[in-house]
């Protein structure tokens, strides 16, 4: 998906909510264990039941590749499940060298057609650039994550700055606003306007909005710009909304929730 069509499905749903189907297993209604297939089922159910309210589904690969192979049926079962016109990201944080990343490029953009795909950043250039080599395709790179551990170098001085402002700058160098976006933590409240400041025509995906803590209202007024281009992503808040029978209604409550808050910033 480009980013035209991307910020139109925006401002048609006036969402900029992300589902994280971070879907762990052990965490599924029971009676789901019945179906031949309990991960997919639940995500069916959770996409038939939020597909109205977001605009982007981030699938967390870690919880689908610890099933095995039975994990990565699920996954792709998922993926062809969601509808075309909401963007899709494969959470996998891969960053290697050149030849492994063009691997996990065409794994992502090829073998399992994602949009997008989160990369680590840590090994330079060459571990980013080839996931910008596929048309219409994204990479999401790590910039200031919402975890406690960010302090232990995202934070940290670099040259004038903090060594995260260098990582938007210099990766913004290598891509465009077409195929770059950056994971920004909607806990680092002090920092988002900044971040704004150095990236402010990129897309932002935000986790950290609700269960770890962030600020809708904050997200939006200091993230937000002219086309929007930020994803909020909620996953435990809206997937595990209910656990029993009517966990997908429980699912389309919060997501709608979300949505029309959302639909205030506009």
């Amino acid at each position: 998906m480009n980013r035209q069509s991307l910020i139109d499905q925006i401002r048609k749903k006036k969402s900029f909510l992300c589902v994280g189907l971070d879907t762990d297993i052990t965490k599924i209604p029971q009676h789901l264990f019945a179906t031949e297939d309990p991960v997919f089922e639940f995500n069916k159910a959770i996409i038939d039941a939020t597909k109205d309210h977001t605009v982007a589904y981030k699938i967390n690969t870690a919880f689908y590749e610890a099933q095995g192979l039975k994990g990565w049926s699920s996954m792709g079962k998922t993926l062809d499940y969601i509808p075309k016109n909401i963007f899709t990201i494969a959470d996998a944080k891969r960053g290697d060298i050149g030849n492994t990343a063009e691997q996990y490029a065409k794994t992502f953009f090829d073998t399992y057609p994602y949009d997008s795909v989160t990369v680590a950043p840590y090994m330079g250039k060459d571990s980013v650039t080839p996931f910008l080599q596929f048309p219409g395709k994204w990479a999401i790179v790590l910039g200031l994550t919402s975890n406690e551990g960010s302090r232990d170098f995202q934070l940290q001085p670099s040259g004038d700055g903090l060594l995260y402002e260098k990582v938007l700058q210099t990766v913004a160098s290598w891509g465009s606003v077409d195929n770059t976006m950056f994971v920004v933590g909607a806990t680092q409240k002090e920092q988002l306007e900044r971040i704004r400041k150095i990236v402010p025509d990129h897309f932002l995906l935000i986790p950290g909005v609700g269960a770890q803590g962030g600020d809708m209202a904050t997200v939006a007024r200091t993230a937000m710009n002219k086309d929007v281009s930020i994803l909020v992503n909620v996953s435990r808040g809206i997937i595990f909304a209910g656990s029993g029978n009517d966990f997908a209604d429980q699912a389309a409550k919060a997501a709608a929730t979300y949505r029309e808050e959302m639909e205030s910033y506009f």
